[in-house]
């Protein structure tokens, strides 16, 4: 039951009915809950748009049947007005079917006039509900600004490890390149003066140590910016494919609609990265299946499927907090448009499968990352 409200701050309701006495019996059962109320009566739906459009109104009670028009108009209304209050049909016409469309479309409650006497119940509950409502759209609303914060502040720091990726590698291929390159001359310069066969065997050490140290240097580049990315994404992961068939003995099916595809750096860049993680998650869990790597770009999205026949995953092994490789992968995908499924089930493989719709944006010549 209602308590007893300040009657300086009364309940504001808006009452569509078209029977004055009607009007007045409501009027009679708030008064007897001791409930300070404001009642409005109204009835044409132009005379309900206006109040709603004029006033502030904390609850709706309407007949179902006014005239040539229905309650189930009148809640139409309200949301055209973009108005959120409970809305409650208090009618003694409203059939079973009917009630249940109401329902059915959002409105808060009906009650059949016979029963006008659990109007205050009615009345309190649809306004809790109605609280209860209100307060998780907003915990929704702030959660999905705090997910698209999040959102931004991964694809923010991929961005920034990319570039940190390329200024390093840069750096390798200048500082370090171009030491070891002065340090093979002079090793050249000192094997061809000199005829001390112990001095020769030292140099001849240290050219291989050189070298050794030219080829991880190399190595080292690749891995933070390969270099092929220039010639296209399909070349890329051929290269990438090439590289781990060298250092795992493992075969791996390449195929793809057509060799040259105009993507922008950052939706080419996602994709090498995905079939990269994707490979590396083979060479550490289903090492000798079968693997099949899939490139379309039919249908205006880019797809690209890295599916293998080793032993696959639970789904909690999917969602356990640490995965943080996978998830990096979900938001890489999403930074450039697109989503991430991951398919896997015990004894059955797993299936890592990147889409991106090919948008303006997207389709664009291929370019170098920064």
């Amino acid at each position: 039951m209602f308590k007893e409200k300040n009657s300086a701050n009364p309940m504001h309701i808006l009452h569509l009915e078209d029977s004055q006495a009607d009007h007045q019996l409501v009027v009679r059962t708030l008064s007897k809950a001791n409930t300070a109320f404001h009642l409005v009566r109204v009835d044409t739906l132009s005379k309900f748009r206006q109040h709603m459009a004029e006033e502030e109104y904390q609850v709706v009670l309407a007949d179902y049947r006014l005239g040539d028009f229905t309650a189930i108009d009148a809640w139409d209304c309200l949301e055209d007005c973009r108005k959120e209050m409970p809305f409650i049909i208090l009618s003694g016409t409203i059939g079973e079917a009917a009630a249940v469309e109401a329902i059915q479309k959002g409105i808060s409650d009906y009650l059949h006039k016979d029963e006008i006497a659990a109007l205050p119940r009615i009345i309190q509950r649809a306004l809790a509900l109605h609280a209860i409502k209100t307060e998780k759209k907003k915990i929704d609303r702030e959660l999905a600004v705090s997910e698209q914060r999040i959102s931004e502040l991964a694809g923010y720091l991929q961005t920034a490890i990319e570039r940190e990726r390329a200024s390093i590698a840069r750096e390798v291929h200048d500082d370090i390149g171009g030491a070891l390159a002065a340090v093979r001359l002079d090793l050249g310069w000192l094997a061809r003066h000199t005829t001390d066969p112990q001095s020769l065997q030292h140099i001849a050490s240290a050219s291989d140590m050189i070298q050794h140290a030219a080829h991880a240097s190399q190595r080292i580049m690749k891995n933070l910016r390969p270099a092929i990315l220039d010639q296209g994404l399909v070349p890329s992961i051929q290269w990438l494919v090439r590289e781990f068939e060298r250092r795992t003995a493992c075969t791996v099916e390449v195929n793809a609609t057509t060799e040259i595809m105009a993507l922008s750096a950052d939706v080419m860049l996602t994709a090498y990265r995905t079939t990269q993680e994707a490979l590396t998650n083979i060479a550490k869990h289903a090492l000798g299946s079968n693997v099949r790597i899939d490139i379309s770009s039919l249908g205006g999205t880019l797809t690209v499927e890295i599916a293998d026949t080793g032993p696959g995953m639970e789904r909690s092994a999917l969602l356990k907090q640490n995965s943080y490789g996978l998830r990096g992968l979900a938001e890489r995908a999403k930074a450039v448009g697109g989503w991430l499924d991951i398919s896997s089930m015990p004894c059955t493989g797993t299936s890592i499968t990147l889409s991106v719709p090919l948008n303006k944006a997207n389709r664009t010549t291929e370019a170098s990352e920064p």
